[in-house]
């Protein structure tokens, strides 16, 4: 029981839930436009039309329309090269009113990130992860941008000593593309540790819907437990660095290190016992809703297929809707992704992250 006590977001989150219609959005996924000013190797969205996003008004008579949320996550492409990100982030409390407010960067743009966090209304926590691959050549590779390095590690060493002044939790999201990459991951970790940064393991994987040139594009794995990495790694490769990982995580405060500990399991599972286990009931198009751009509601990660455009419907047309219904009926034949921005909130809605941490027969049952 101490240990349900000391992650007050996860049952602040799941209480509020259970008060709620069960069909509601409790977390929300915006991505407030496809422009970005990286081009990265394992992402297409900088090769995306960057036209018709959404107005201030128009997101203002969106999120009018939705529930209160538990959580926001403000994403792009890349967030902060629109100017009115911050106007955003204030509807997103005034409106929303979520426990905390999550936004990824590549932190190219240091001053508008750094006024950003300082004019927020800092009432909530600010969860902000900049994208680092790798130490200096190899993130500049990845990220497609001579001065890539130069300037996400200035973001981060101007806003690493103001923390708790701007309410702020600051980490680095490693995206691992290859064998390289990985092998950057202990280097990264030692480059970040007098920050107090930790570098936060991600596994890319080999194409999205999301990030797809085609749009309406189905891409979900067709067997449970499939993961198809984007790079090539050996056996040994992906053993070496998982479990690297795994043994940093004891560094982590509680509520990081479940989450991750988690996350860690499914990827292991996946790539090294070769079996899909955790694999929590989806809530895409339930409890987690998804927003693009121009105001289309997306299925999830990987069926970018729409149920309905919040620009030109009310929320309740669209989320009421026989397509939205349709959907939803995919979503429960799907057999399950193992992307963290989709894993997360399912193992926390569905109750599955706490049975997997409490329960240690089914992990020594899986092997772990």
């Amino acid at each position: 029981m101490q240990a349900l006590k000391r992650i007050p977001g996860y049952i602040r989150a799941l209480h509020r839930n259970n008060r709620r219609e069960t069909n509601q959005p409790r977390f929300l996924t915006h991505t407030v436009t496809f422009t970005c000013n990286a081009r990265c190797i394992m992402c297409d969205s900088w090769k995306l039309t960057a036209k018709g996003d959404l107005t201030l008004d128009e997101i203002e008579r969106i999120y009018a329309q939705l529930p209160t949320m538990d959580a926001v996550r403000l994403t792009g492409g890349e967030p902060f090269v629109r100017k009115d990100l911050l106007e955003i982030a204030h509807l997103v409390q005034r409106r929303l009113r979520p426990f905390f407010l999550h936004i990824t960067s590549n932190g190219f743009l240091t001053d508008r990130i750094v006024t950003f966090c300082e004019r927020r209304e800092k009432s909530i926590p600010l969860q902000l992860l900049i994208s680092i691959d790798g130490l200096a050549e190899k993130h500049n590779h990845v990220r497609g941008r001579d001065t890539a390095w130069e300037t996400a590690t200035r973001t981060l060493k101007e806003l690493a000593p103001r923390r708790k002044e701007l309410n702020l939790s600051l980490a680095v999201n490693q995206t691992i593309v290859d064998a390289e990459g990985a092998e950057h991951y202990r280097l990264l970790r030692e480059e970040l540790r007098p920050l107090g940064i930790h570098n936060h393991f991600v596994m890319a994987y080999d194409t999205s819907a999301t990030y797809n040139l085609e749009r309406e594009k189905e891409i979900a794995p067709a067997e449970i437990g499939q993961f198809t990495t984007f790079g090539e790694f050996s056996q040994e490769q992906l053993r070496d660095l998982l479990d690297e990982v795994e043994s940093d995580l004891d560094r982590y405060p509680l509520k990081e290190r479940l989450a991750k500990r988690y996350y860690m399991r499914g990827i292991r599972n996946r790539l090294l016992h070769g079996h899909g286990f955790p694999n929590p009931k989806c809530v895409a198009l339930s409890t987690h809703m998804r927003l693009f751009p121009n105001g289309d509601v997306p299925t999830c990660q990987f069926n970018s297929k729409t149920v309905g455009n919040l620009r030109e419907q009310s929320f309740a047309e669209v989320w009421q809707s026989a397509r939205a219904d349709h959907q939803r009926q995919w979503v429960r034949r799907c057999p399950g992704c193992w992307a963290e921005c989709e894993v997360l909130p399912n193992a926390i809605y569905t109750g599955d992250l706490l049975k997997e941490t409490f329960l240690p027969a089914r992990s020594a049952l899986e092997g772990i």
